[in-house]
């Protein structure tokens, strides 16, 4: 059975930026693993990171990071990395694009680059933090894959307070990526490194 890893440096990051695709590798019988770095410290995140995680199906662990201080941490991120490398050989491995500006979410794709690989790199988009991304792989989207990503978001209560927060704005983006791809729905990847010998 083909495995896939999402690398979600907060609590929410992955479901944003590729939950559609998770929805999607799940229906067609993956095993995607969500390993989230922090949660905050909070209790409530944690809890919303587990009804997400069992709403798409996926196993999850939360490591315990500190927010905004992954660049200091950067070598017990990699060890994180080079650990789950070592557990199991992921065929995808999801991870925030290599511009997007927040500071633990490029120590985690830099860290990403260099402790899987084996296998093909994907980087997600989070448009409120990429200025600039090259989007050069898509993911077609059903509209049960989209209502099963915004089902998803809407366990973290804790965010709605954000302004991008917004399932009209999620739906939005697939929408865009889908027109890009000929298709209703799709979700866009940078791809940063591919595995040819896996799809041969």
């Amino acid at each position: 059975m083909p495995s896939a890893l999402v690398l979600s440096p907060h609590t929410d990051d992955g479901e944003l930026g590729c939950g559609g695709t998770i929805a999607k590798l799940v229906a067609r019988g993956w095993q995607v693993h969500m390993l989230y770095f922090t949660a905050c410290g909070r209790d409530v995140l944690m809890e919303e990171a587990q009804r997400s995680g069992d709403l798409l199906g996926v196993t999850h662990e939360i490591l315990d990071f500190q927010v905004r201080y992954f660049p200091r941490d950067r070598q017990r991120v990699l060890e994180a990395l080079y650990a789950r490398a070592q557990e199991r050989r992921y065929a995808l491995v999801f991870t925030p694009a290599t511009t997007d500006v927040h500071q633990d979410h490029g120590v985690v794709t830099a860290e990403a680059k260099r402790a899987f690989r084996d296998c093909t790199l994907l980087g997600y988009e989070l448009p409120w933090n990429n200025l600039t991304v090259t989007l050069n792989g898509f993911v077609a989207l059903d509209e049960a894959h989209v209502v099963q990503k915004l089902a998803a978001l809407d366990c973290y209560d804790s965010q709605k307070h954000n302004s991008y927060f917004n399932p009209d704005y999620f739906r939005a983006v697939m929408r865009t990526r889908g027109v890009q791809l000929a298709t209703d729905y799709a979700e866009g990847f940078e791809v940063i490194k591919v595995a040819l010998d896996r799809l041969l």
